[in-house]
């Protein structure tokens, strides 16, 4: 069955969790914070209970059932939050599926920290908005039924393009449709979501699905490139400036994030944000709230963020040079996406694809693919992914003259990328490993374009700092 026009999953999934009815327990020794959190969650429609200790709390949980725990991390200043911690603990010991909120102090922020270590669903942090809070509790009962519900059977692709709006993302294969079936599930919420994954593996266009198939489908949806935003352009770029703020400010600016209110802000290549601009998109983050460069009044945003890198953000952790709180704060999903060669399955549908999309642009809309190039096409490195394939589909086009496309074919236009001969440099498959043809491909494009980086990058589809990544890893020198 097909989606009718206008009907949409995200209110599918809503009225299915039926998230009114749940039951709430709000732990926090402060009868004025209960009594304020038990009102705000009553007049949303939830149903709540109260406890003033961890082991009150606990009491409540070993006999009653709870979809959610509002729980504050400071019940005694002598254990500095250690006490919230071991509650946390043992909440998650017993019921590791339970959402647990954590209430905390701006700073105690490396407390919650802790806390999201130890299995919370989020943080946040006095003096909290109603709205804020609320967006918190409605993401986190989402994403746990969502959880659930994703658990129960595993769908087919006519299975999800019944339900969600999924155009542009080809495939079938059985670790894509994992990534369909949570980026729909997810985009029913507003959970703030990470996609990880290789330069041209495809994560602009899930971000742009779990847009589309979100009550923000009718927002815009803005794309951020964070790595091509110098730290001194950050925050004129992303909370924007007033008349006069600096030299060349001439006018007033919108910023990217008014730009997106209501909607979602994609914010692509975050692991290249500087230490200091992380500082300042953590706050947004946190609170939604943000000053106009040049302007002392404080503005309010409500939007969705998506983010993604090709790079390890948790070693970046490690390593110092990326914020562990901001991370948290970018990572209640995290969506990685295989690269190609991983996927090999769907390279078949991917062509034929980009064959029929493009062929239709250059008036070739009978062009095809013979069985054996296809073959020949599954069992190529992808060191660029499906950029990389497409960019290939396409000169390959403007290069053959013929209506079906063989492999000397696609061999033509590998090599101009490659600069050598086909039968010197595609050896027959199985004679090299992945890694060692990835490798290959990489030196031939470093002699042909005579070390230019820009160039090699752009033709094997992959960054700038994704190629020097590769470089390193195989030892190459430009």
């Amino acid at each position: 069955m097909r989606i009718q026009e206008n009907y949409h999953p995200a209110e599918q999934i809503v009225g299915a969790i039926g998230y009114r009815d749940e039951m709430i327990l709000i732990v926090d020794d402060d009868p004025s914070v209960t009594a304020s959190l038990a009102l705000l969650l009553k007049q949303a429609g939830y149903r709540s209970e109260c406890a003033a200790s961890p082991k009150k709390a606990l009491e409540r949980l070993a006999t009653e059932d709870f979809q959610l725990v509002l729980q504050d991390m400071n019940f005694s200043r002598r254990t500095g939050g250690e006490e919230g911690l071991e509650l946390l603990r043992q909440t998650k010991a017993r019921k590791p599926a339970l959402p647990v909120i954590l209430i905390t102090a701006w700073g105690s922020i490396q407390l919650a920290v802790e806390g999201m270590r130890a299995g919370a669903s989020d943080f946040i942090t006095k003096p909290w908005t109603h709205q804020q809070l609320m967006q918190s509790v409605r993401t986190a009962l989402g994403l746990a039924a969502a959880s659930r519900q994703s658990k129960e059977s595993a769908p087919t692709r006519d299975d999800l393009d019944s339900l969600y709006d999924f155009k542009d993302l080809t495939g079938s294969d059985p670790k894509f449709l994992k990534i369909l079936d949570v980026s729909g599930r997810v985009s029913a919420t507003d959970a703030s979501v990470l996609i990880t994954g290789e330069s041209g593996t495809g994560k602009e266009l899930i971000a742009e699905a779990i847009h589309r198939n979100s009550h923000r489908r009718n927002a815009p949806f803005i794309k951020v490139n964070l790595g091509g935003i110098s730290s001194a352009l950050f925050e004129s770029e992303m909370f924007g400036h007033v008349k006069g703020a600096f030299t060349d400010a001439r006018r007033d600016r919108k910023g990217r994030f008014e730009m997106a209110d209501g909607g979602t802000i994609f914010l692509d290549e975050i692991g290249d944000l500087d230490p200091h601009s992380q500082v300042k998109m953590l706050r947004v983050l946190q609170d939604r709230t943000y000053e106009v460069l040049g302007s002392s009044a404080t503005r309010t945003v409500d939007l969705r963020v998506v983010s993604a890198t090709n790079r390890n953000l948790s070693e970046m952790v490690e390593a110092g040079a990326f914020r562990e709180d901001l991370l948290y704060r970018l990572n209640l999903i995290t969506i990685h996406l295989p690269a190609l060669r991983e996927r090999r399955s769907d390279i078949p549908l991917l062509a034929n694809h980009f064959l029929k999309r493009i062929g239709g642009i250059y008036g070739r809309a009978s062009i095809a693919i013979s069985p054996s190039a296809l073959d020949w096409l599954q069992q190529l490195p992808w060191p660029g992914n499906i950029r990389q394939l497409k960019q290939l589909i396409e000169r390959t086009i403007l290069v053959s003259g013929k209506d079906v496309l063989e492999i000397e074919d696609f061999a033509l236009p590998l090599e101009m990328d490659l600069g050598e001969g086909r039968k010197s440099s595609l050896p027959e498959v199985g004679a090299m490993t992945m890694e060692e043809m990835e490798k290959a491909m990489i030196i031939k494009c470093l002699k042909y374009y005579s070390g230019n980086i820009s160039k090699v990058a752009e033709s094997l589809g992959f960054s700038r700092a994704a190629l020097y990544r590769r470089m390193e890893k195989y030892e190459i020198k430009p």
